[in-house]
């Protein structure tokens, strides 16, 4: 009758611990599903990074603050967040006007179909002189410098600071795609 008895507690203990090796082996499978799921994620975000819903500017181009990212509804006189021509951005970055991760904020100052040239030191859009280009920065250094007149494609704009002479924009770089441009900016709190 003890056999019985060991033996039994023997089986029950034997089904206990089979029982509490499959319970850990299907949290750990959870955990490894889970874990997959968010590296996913993350890898995700590196090749399509997600579009930012807050900006905080902190040049002084544009009121400095922080700034909702809302519709892609563009119209001349709009503030937008973009992200400047690579080539400008890396410029921009050398010099360090800003960090090439960090977008702009700018107003559309032309948009397709208007005619934007770029003559001496001075901007016009539709004929109509809408701002001028500093020759040098406020380091002494040259500013690039674009020429001639262009008649904005369809997907371009002209992003510029009309009342911010120091402004690094499309007066330097030129059109902007239409794809760089994030969204409209709406300034939600000004320091």
């Amino acid at each position: 009758m003890i056999e019985r008895h060991t033996a039994a507690a023997a089986l029950a203990r034997w089904g206990q611990s089979l029982r509490f090796a499959r319970s850990r082996r299907r949290r750990f499978a959870r955990r490894g599903l889970a874990l997959g799921g968010l590296a996913a994620a993350l890898a995700a975000t590196i090749a399509l990074p997600p579009r930012p819903f807050l900006v905080w500017n902190a040049s002084a181009s544009a009121p400095i603050g922080l700034y909702r990212v809302g519709g892609t509804d563009l119209a001349t006189g709009d503030m937008v967040i973009a992200w400047p021509p690579a080539p400008a951005r890396d410029f921009a970055a050398r010099r360090h006007y800003l960090p090439a991760n960090v977008p702009l904020v700018k107003r559309v100052a032309a948009e397709p179909g208007d005619t934007v040239c770029a003559l001496g030191q001075e901007i016009f859009v539709d004929g109509r002189w809408i701002a001028n280009r500093l020759i040098r920065d406020g380091a002494g250094r040259p500013m690039p410098w674009w020429t001639g007149c262009i008649t904005l494609r369809r997907g371009a704009m002209l992003l510029l600071m009309a009342d911010s002479p120091a402004s690094f924009d499309g007066r330097y770089f030129g059109p902007t795609d239409r794809g760089d441009i994030v969204g409209k900016a709406t300034l939600l709190w000004a320091r």
